[in-house]
């Protein structure tokens, strides 16, 4: 018995039973999928001339029209997201979503005869680039031990497997699932190890390669980093110390060696640390001959020195020792010098 005799066994069966022949069509998630029908379904459709693509709901008991065809037009009811191939009659889902994953039925009819064919569609997110990571890393006597994880961050039932990327090592690499464990020699051939991530509607792999195993623990680079952090801002610390520490050198040196550099005005200086001009009169007289001096026609000379004497009290009163006794002869240290003024004559031979 032929194909088309089984086909047509099958329609017959599925008429007779109130169900179809139906197939498995796997979809992938944000791209077109193509719901074909068998060649002898489409004879049977340039012979009637009446057909039909249905889609279940969610009520078992309801279908929705998505596609009529008769005497060679048609007519769409979701236009915008299927497309009617008149060639073969197959039905295309231009972007595929999860809520496409239906039980979906073409159906040919002429007069009381049926003949249906059911398409059940299973949508599939593919699978993203896979990484591989090392979750332990051992070194002992010249051997690395790791234990490596592949994953992949997108899909749908995702498998993994593992293989080689040479034929000489694939006993090292073989491997289902995750995970997988290696030990080798660091002083063997470079090898690769290949993990393919799967999934009914793609495929996508990634390599490891033996050399990545160094003298380095996993956790170590991140505690080196750490260090590395620690070091660097110490010696940002360190760095602005000594330019602080040369900027002041530099700038004591050029006050030393400039001489233009401003020198501190003595003038400012307060009067109480200084000592105040005692002014004394000197009057030389001359005698003449015969005559008595007249003090009152004596020249006088200026002669500057320095006393110091008790402060005058602070509301301008004259000062009283008996406040304050101090030994005779020797004034308080405190005590601000004052001005004297003294006469004296000279006698010119």
């Amino acid at each position: 018995m032929g194909s088309g005799a089984w086909l047509r066994l099958l329609l017959a069966l599925g008429a007779l039973w109130g169900i179809g022949a139906r197939e498995k069509v796997l979809g992938t998630l944000g791209k077109a999928t193509l719901l074909r029908i068998p060649r002898q379904l489409q004879e049977r459709t340039l012979d009637f001339g009446e057909a039909s693509w249905k889609r279940s709901t969610e009520e078992p008991q309801k279908k929705k029209f998505l596609l009529k065809f008769s005497g060679g037009n048609y007519t769409e009811f979701e236009p915008g997201r299927m497309r009617f191939h008149t060639l073969d009659f197959s039905l295309e889902i231009l972007n595929t979503s999860r809520g496409d994953g239906q039980l979906y039925e073409y159906s040919v009819s002429k007069g009381p005869e049926e003949e249906v064919w059911q398409v059940q569609l299973e949508v599939f997110e593919p699978v993203a680039n896979p990484s591989i990571r090392i979750l332990h890393q051992e070194l002992s006597n010249g051997s690395c031990s790791l234990t490596l994880l592949c994953t992949s961050e997108r899909g749908d039932e995702v498998s993994y497997s593992w293989d080689s990327r040479d034929n000489g090592t694939w006993e090292i690499c073989s491997g289902n699932g995750s995970f997988l464990n290696l030990s080798y020699s660091l002083w063997s051939a470079g090898f690769g190890c290949v993990c393919t991530a799967r999934n009914p509607v793609s495929s996508r792999d990634v390599a490891f390669d033996s050399s990545q195993c160094g003298s380095e623990q996993p956790g170590d680079p991140g505690l080196r980093t750490e260090l590395l952090v620690l070091l660097a801002g110490l010696g940002a610390v360190v760095i602005v110390i000594v330019v602080m520490v040369a900027f002041r050198a530099t700038h004591l040196a050029k006050r030393d060696q400039d001489p233009s550099w401003p020198v501190p005005d003595l003038s400012q200086v307060t009067p109480a640390s200084t000592s105040p001009t005692i002014y004394a009169q000197v009057q030389r007289v001359q005698k003449p001959k015969g005559t008595v001096p007249n003090a009152t026609s004596s020249s006088c000379a200026t002669i500057y020195t320095v006393a110091t004497g008790p402060p005058p009290a602070p509301d301008g009163a004259p000062w009283s020792p008996a406040g304050s006794p101090t030994p005779q002869g020797h004034p308080p240290l405190s005590q601000e010098p004052t001005t004297v003024y003294a006469s004296v004559t000279l006698p010119v031979a």
